[in-house]
């Protein structure tokens, strides 16, 4: 997941201690249909930034901590936080790399062949991606003679992307930058935007620019959180304050008809925890929705997704998980055992500040991201070490915290495991591998 390495500056932090202590920007109305009336599902009080890594002068800072509740919209069933912080702040400047990740990689490799099969994509072709990071998508295009053109909000990761040979645009896509491509020519055959709509604030307007930029005939590719999953799995830790949105296919059906777009296609992934990957096109072209998609609306249906009683229960279940992961943490640390986690996500932040789990209990954090490493999560202050640190040290256990990349960091970690080292997997619930 394309989540940002965030360390507030002290300039950034002061916007941020005056947001939390006087006028936080709490949702009034939904970002989807702009009605007013919601419902709380889970309320995780006040949690730092998913990404804000400290540096170790940083330490002695106070942390800013905004509320993190997750609500129901009454009027178009669409799940959202109530708290919105301006992506200038989060998303200018960050490290996390897509490359980094094997699975990510080898995802989208194949899904750039599948398109370029589907759609006959030649030189004459252009694609587009949403939040394109440093490239680990549209190389595969590049790789094969088709135009691309990335759009990539992050200053740092732009600069990047564009030593990898990838022209990308450095800015937030909206209206206005929609209407810019639209004017100089620059529609798209196919367009990506992979875990980047649960970011968006003003949704309607994304939506809009996309319709706009997208050819009559073109296809976009859209890969989201899928909110029935994360309730049905207990994935609490996927809520953070740089996911606004939490999606059903029946909100996004409502998002996409209200400019002209429909979804033609969809399919769920295992990617994250649970996704929905959407194939979009214009409602023009007068489409029938695949059998997968009228599945997926049927299972919606059975389930109640679109009312509030479907997330009913979702707080207390969290709560006894709470319960029972700290119980287990606790029991092994008194009798003795050396833990420690891996994986210093944005999930591992709200995971271990909303479950209380700190240095008492784990000793360090394992990344395989070097621009994460020697820096210390927020809220809980643990260092960030490279992975080899595991064999270094041999801790009896090891909370796995990047749990959706469980089968790839097991494969990477054969050698401690092979020594006697276990991991625990919190989600749904936990088990010792």
């Amino acid at each position: 997941m394309k989540t940002a390495l965030y360390s507030p500056s002290s300039s950034t932090r002061t916007k941020l201690d005056d947001r939390r202590n006087a006028n936080e920007k709490a949702l009034t109305t939904c970002r989807g249909c702009a009605r007013e009336g919601s419902r709380t599902i889970l309320d995780m009080g006040r949690l730092p930034l998913a990404n804000a890594l400290l540096s170790e002068s940083q330490l002695g800072d106070a942390e800013p901590k905004l509320p993190l509740v997750l609500a129901f919209c009454t009027g178009c069933s669409l799940v959202q936080i109530t708290e919105t912080i301006p992506a200038q702040l989060l998303f200018r400047h960050y490290v996390y790399f897509s490359s980094f990740s094997d699975t990510v990689l080898d995802e989208s490799r194949e899904l750039a062949r599948r398109m370029m099969r589907m759609r006959g994509l030649d030189g004459k072709s252009r694609v587009l991606e949403i939040a394109s990071n440093d490239g680990y998508l549209l190389q595969f295009y590049k790789e094969a003679g088709i135009p691309v053109l990335g759009i990539e909000p992050a200053e740092n990761i732009a600069r990047v992307a564009r030593g990898r040979g990838i022209r990308t645009l450095c800015q937030f896509f909206g209206r206005d930058v929609a209407l810019q491509l639209q004017r100089e020519g620059q529609q798209a055959d196919v367009i990506h935007a992979n875990n980047v709509l649960a970011h968006v604030e003003d949704l309607d307007g994304f939506i809009w620019g996309l319709q706009r930029v997208l050819k009559t005939d073109g296809i976009a590719v859209i890969e989201v959180p899928y909110v029935k999953a994360m309730i049905e799995r207990l994935e609490f830790d996927t809520i953070y304050h740089e996911h606004l949105s939490y999606f059903s296919l029946a909100s996004l059906t409502r998002l996409f008809e209200a400019r002209q777009l429909m979804i033609a296609d969809a399919e769920q992934l295992s990617i994250h925890g649970g996704s929905l990957r959407l194939f979009v096109e214009h409602t023009s072209k007068r489409a029938v929705p695949t059998q997968r998609v009228e599945e997926l609306t049927s299972g919606e249906r059975e389930c109640g997704v679109a009312g509030f009683e479907f997330y009913e229960g979702f707080a207390s279940k969290v709560q006894r998980l709470k319960e029972r992961l700290t119980a287990q943490l606790k029991a092994l640390k008194a009798n003795g055992h050396r833990i420690a986690a891996y994986g210093a996500s944005a999930k591992g932040t709200t995971l271990l500040n909303y479950f209380g789990i700190g240095g008492e209990i784990l000793d360090f954090v394992a990344d395989r991201s070097t621009v994460k490493q020697r820096l210390y999560t927020p809220g809980t202050h643990l260092p960030i070490c490279a992975p080899e640190k595991l064999l270094e040290t041999m801790p009896d256990y090891v909370l796995l915290l990047a749990w959706n990349f469980v089968d790839e960091i097991l494969e990477q970690q054969k050698e401690y495991r092979r020594r006697g080292g276990k991991f625990i997997v919190p989600i749904p619930e936990p088990r010792v591998i």
